[in-house]
């Protein structure tokens, strides 16, 4: 049996180019997806760049003055009586506060002297009541003689003899309390001179260093420790004299200190007397850090900014902006997720930033992370918050 004779179906040449172009759509259209998905397509060629806004700022032009820390309260803590010493309390370097017992003078002989003025007031006492007594007699005696003055027995010698003993039992009687009186302050000042016995400290401070030991003699007045307040610390400076006239009480100034800057100081007075050597005077500052502060000593060196002229208000970009190209220095500006290159022109240094004399205008958005892989015109992407872009980030990557 012979086999049917099978003719080959041809289809038009357009038909097939149109089936063939449909099918390498339908074949790419997922990989386009899949590209998409995992950051190679068109939208992630775009670089992750780290950025940051440019602002208008005040500007103060300043000099730099060397300072010093100075505690307000400072000085020897000595024996308020003559006594020798009996114990320490406390060594160098140990802290106290208001009214801790820094040392014991001996007090047996002092204790023994508030008894005898305590004894002495209360026979000063006994000798008035009994002048009391007696002038309250007195007084009775010449009422008696008075009542008798229309009497033939009335005796005018005697009324005149017994108003005296009046007179004189009362000025007997003014004699001892006066006498009390100068009985009742000794036993005062001996009740003092025992308290004075335990030498306290009037303020709170460190002790810097001890003048005697126990077992010596001291006399009143004679010191015992030095002693610093180290929580009541502020700056003096030496400034030159054209300089003080911007310095008035409560100017507020920054100052650096063991590796801080920008710590602020305020102007607490101006000494108004002038060195004819150097030509500056001692301004004092009044810093604000908390006096708990650690770590702080007196004559500990200090670098004071002190202003020079008026503030100015200017505009500034952060310094990672700027670049350096053929001699020109310029930004990448972010403008519709492209890096459009500026040259601009900077002034002075502000800190972490640059002034901008020309280029560019508050609020324009810059690029500070990634920038040295820039090219002009180049899509961009930014990895966060604009106002928010640290200017030291982590390195960018292509995406």
């Amino acid at each position: 049996m012979s086999k049917p004779f099978l003719r080959p179906v041809r289809f038009p040449a357009r038909a097939v180019l149109l089936a063939g172009v449909l099918a390498a759509a339908a074949l790419a259209a997922p990989a386009d997806a899949r590209a998409q998905q995992q950051g190679k397509g068109p939208a992630a060629n775009a670089m992750l760049v780290g950025v940051n806004a440019v602002r208008a700022e005040p500007l103060q032009q300043t000099m730099p003055v060397i300072g010093r820390l100075v505690a307000r309260r400072k000085g020897e803590v000595a024996a308020r009586i003559s006594a020798p010493v009996d114990t320490f309390q406390v060594a160098v370097g140990d802290r106290v506060e208001t009214g801790d017992v820094i040392a014991v003078l001996v007090k047996d002989e002092l204790r023994w002297n508030l008894e005898l003025r305590k004894a002495e007031a209360a026979k000063t006492t006994a000798a008035l009541q009994t002048t009391n007594v007696e002038l309250k007699l007195r007084r009775q005696e010449l009422a008696r003689l008075e009542r008798l003055r229309q009497s033939a027995a009335f005796s005018q010698a005697k009324y005149e003899d017994k108003r005296q003993e009046v007179l004189q039992a009362e000025s007997v009687a003014a004699e001892h309390e006066a006498a009390l009186a100068s009985a009742r302050a000794q036993v005062r000042l001996a009740e003092l001179n025992l308290s004075n016995a335990d030498v306290r400290a009037p303020y709170g401070g460190v002790v810097a260093y001890r003048h005697t030991e126990a077992g010596s003699y001291v006399n009143k007045g004679q010191p015992l420790v030095d002693l610093i307040d180290d929580r009541s610390l502020e700056i003096e400076a030496d400034v030159p004299s054209q300089r003080t006239s911007g310095l008035a009480q409560g100017t507020v100034v920054t100052f650096d200190l063991a590796g801080e800057e920008g710590l602020l100081a305020i102007v607490r007075a101006t000494v108004p007397e002038e060195n004819p050597l150097t030509r500056t005077r001692a301004v004092r500052f009044t810093p604000d850090f908390s006096p708990d502060r650690a770590n702080l000593a007196t004559s500990q060196s200090v670098t004071l900014h002190l202003p020079v002229s008026e503030s100015r208000q200017v505009v500034t970009v952060h310094k990672d902006a700027v670049l350096s190209r053929k001699g020109t220095n310029v930004v990448f500006m972010v403008e519709n997720g492209e890096a459009r290159i500026r040259p601009v022109t900077l002034g002075e240094a502000i800190g972490s930033r640059f002034e901008v004399v020309s280029g560019l205008q508050p609020g324009d958005v810059v690029v500070v992370r990634g920038n040295e892989r820039l090219r002009p015109n180049q899509k961009v992407r930014t990895a966060g918050p604009r106002e928010n872009q640290s200017a030291t980030p982590a390195p960018a990557t292509n995406g």
